[in-house]
């Protein structure tokens, strides 16, 4: 009886300091807010709606980047079901998980080798017509990132995404099924559950959502010498700190891809100038700062030349 018992204790015990608390309140606040907002969206002023159901599935989007990570359990099954349901709906999370996986290994931004790369090879883009050269530039501004980044995200994703399917590959072709069931399961809440539009839905939450993500990967990366003068930092407000549950602090992430989230700010602050001068001084006081900067202008060349 004894022996059951710690083996039952082993298998799903998990200690104080493994459970995160702080994670596990915003992980149910996030979700609480977010079955809130759906059965209400239909009462509420659709511009609350939008700003707050954004906030919502882009605060979901950096509880998963948590749990690619091993937050806020060691066991990488329940970080999956906690995070999984798609409520951005255009990625599945395990994909996600492989790829940003990827990206912590890679050369930063190399168009080759890195899957989070904004950036494209002199090869690659000469492939591209006039206006996606138009496009692809715009999308260098915050504007552009904000606006139509979404949906150059989104498309160039699904385009390499159906290619891999197309060429046989099961793995994918699998993540993608569970995808489109989680995908199912929400939509089947908005639609019958809240008695709520779709398209509404895709305007107010999931679309502002992968908008907010963007602002925060959009200074993230840039060409450099090596990946930590790659790698920015931005110190942000509280809210943005919150929103992308400090993720902001990018260098610092990097190095230390084990952290919790919660711990990161401390980490940057307690040696500031040591992270400055390993990523060049590539910092910013805010992303105000940063659309006064770059709102309509372009932060570098797309075409990534070495």
């Amino acid at each position: 009886m004894g022996g059951w018992i710690q083996k039952l204790k082993q298998q799903y015990w998990v200690s104080f300091e493994e459970r995160e608390p702080l994670t596990w309140v915003v992980l149910i606040l996030t979700y609480g807010a977010w079955i809130i907002l759906t059965l209400s969206m239909e009462q509420l002023p659709s511009l609350l709606v939008l700003l707050f159901g954004g906030s919502v599935v882009c605060l979901h989007g950096s509880l998963q980047h948590e749990a690619v990570h091993g937050h806020p359990s060691r066991r990488e099954g329940l970080n999956t079901l906690l995070v999984a349901l798609p409520l951005s709906l255009w990625i599945p999370y395990t994909r996600y998980r492989e790829l940003h996986r990827i990206h912590h290994q890679a050369d930063l931004t190399d168009p080759l080798h890195d899957p989070e790369s904004y950036y494209f090879t002199e090869k690659q883009w000469s492939a591209q017509a006039w206006w996606q050269h138009y496009l692809l530039r715009f999308n260098q501004t915050l504007l552009g990132r904000l606006s139509i980044g979404p949906l150059i995200t989104i498309s160039r994703f699904w385009y390499t995404e159906s290619r891999l399917i197309a060429g046989g590959d099961e793995r994918v072709r699998q993540q993608w099924f569970a995808h489109f069931v989680g995908v199912g399961v929400v939509l089947y809440w908005i639609s019958v559950i809240c008695g709520a539009s779709i398209l509404s839905y895709i305007l107010l939450f999931a679309y502002p959502g992968l908008a907010l993500t963007l602002l925060r990967s959009y200074i993230e990366h840039r060409p450099g010498e090596d990946n930590w003068r790659r790698t920015a930092i931005v110190e942000g407000s509280w809210l943005t700190q919150l929103l992308f549950l400090n993720n902001n602090f990018h260098l610092v992430h990097h190095q230390h891809p084990e952290l919790p989230w919660y711990r990161l700010k401390k980490v940057y602050e307690r040696k500031r100038d040591y992270w400055l001068r390993l990523n060049g001084n590539f910092v910013y006081p805010s992303y105000w700062n940063i659309a006064r900067r770059f709102g309509l202008v372009p932060k570098d060349n797309p075409v990534l030349i070495r």
